[in-house]
Parts: C-alpha cells; sequence; structure tokens
C-alpha cells in the first residue's frame, strides 16, 4: 500500500475514465444489436449485460460518491498532499483490476441485485453507461479539492463497511475495466464482425 500524490492519483484515475469514454463511443456504440446482445455460452454476459451490471453499481456509487463530496465541500475540509489506500481498499481494487496482459485475477459471483436481466434494450444500457462515465468525470474532479483519505463512502455490501473516496473511486473504476474487459470479449466471440473506426 504506497503512498501517493492525492492530486496525481485523481489525475491518473481520470484519465482511465476519460479512456473508457473513448471506448464506450468507439468500440461499444458502433456494434449494431447482435453483436451487442451476443452471449458467448449459456449462462455467460453479453456484452449489454455487462455493461448493464456496470449500471447497476453505478446507481448505487455515484449517489454516495456525491452526497459525501457535497458533504465535504460543505464543510470546508483541506485536501491532504498524500494519500494512501487502507489494506482493505487496496485489497478491493488489486482484486478487481486486470492485469496488464489482460487477465483477471479471480472469478466473482455477482450478488442478487447485480445480475442484468437476459434481454436488455442495448442503446438504453449505452446511453446510461456512457452518463454514468461523464458523471464519474466530475466527481474526480471535484474530489481534488476535498479529503479523499478521511471522507468515507459505504459500500453496496454493507453500510456497516466504508472506505474513503479516493479507494472508492479506486474500487470502482478498476470493477469498470473489468468488466468493459469481459464485454470485449464477448462481442469477439460474435460470429458477426465486429466493427472498427478508422
Amino acid at each position: 500500500m504506497s503512498t501517493v500524490k492525492s492530486n496525481e492519483l485523481l489525475q491518473e484515475l481520470r484519465k482511465q475514465v476519460v479512456a473508457l469514454q473513448y471506448k464506450t463511443t468507439h468500440a461499444f456504440g458502433i456494434q449494431p444489436a447482435a453483436i451487442l446482445q451476443h452471449a458467448p455460452a449459456p449462462g455467460k454476459w453479453s456484452a449489454a449485460q455487462c455493461l448493464e451490471h456496470l449500471n447497476t453499481y453505478g446507481r448505487y456509487y455515484l449517489p454516495a460518491l456525491e452526497q459525501v463530496i457535497a458533504k465535504a465541500e460543505k464543510s470546508s475540509t483541506r485536501p491532504e498532499t498524500m494519500f494512501k489506500s487502507s489494506w482493505l481498499g487496496a485489497y478491493f481494487t488489486r482484486l478487481m483490476k486486470p492485469t496488464e496482459n489482460g487477465q483477471l485475477r479471480s472469478r466473482m459471483k455477482s450478488p442478487k441485485g447485480h445480475i442484468p436481466a437476459i434481454k436488455l434494450a442495448e442503446t438504453t444500457v449505452l446511453n446510461e453507461f456512457g452518463q454514468q462515465l461523464e458523471q464519474l468525470e466530475h466527481l474526480l474532479l471535484r474530489a481534488e479539492k476535498i479529503n479523499i483519505r478521511n471522507n468515507k463512502v459505504a459500500t453496496s455490501l454493507s453500510r456497516f463497511i466504508k472506505l474513503s473516496v479516493g479507494d472508492t473511486f479506486g474500487f470502482l473504476i478498476a470493477h469498470i475495466q473489468r468488466h468493459v474487459l469481459q464485454a470485449e470479449r464477448a462481442m469477439a466471440d460474435s460470429s458477426y464482425p465486429v466493427l472498427k473506426t478508422v
């Protein structure tokens, strides 16, 4: 659990979110419904399902982050120069984040409330996902003015388990990267040619 500069961490996370926004528009947004709805095997998720799974988490974590950040802004707490993850925050982030060669560290079963429907309106799913990424980027900018270590967000697992704002961002973005990778693999498995931007 190394110590990093708070502003550098937030800027790096924001770069990752911008890259995800680009991918949403230029990798997912141009695909026909058949590719986005293709499931690689029975019981495996399609790209649309992967993104809807992420939407279910965004519906919880984005308002939770907004509430904590807004409260910190009103109390005029100053940001700390350095940030260090808690052991739990570092563990959750590492568990979720794909390795540099695109491998997933572990397989996990999704909680009941985060299992997507089989049939989805892919345009609706994509629009919400894109909006959530925009909101996430905006929250990262606002977080530069607060203490991202001392302000805590209750996890979706339990209101008694809390992570710092910095760790919540780290975990949430790693989780998005994990399932975006899964979505890309689901599309690549389709018998239809995956469209690419020029």
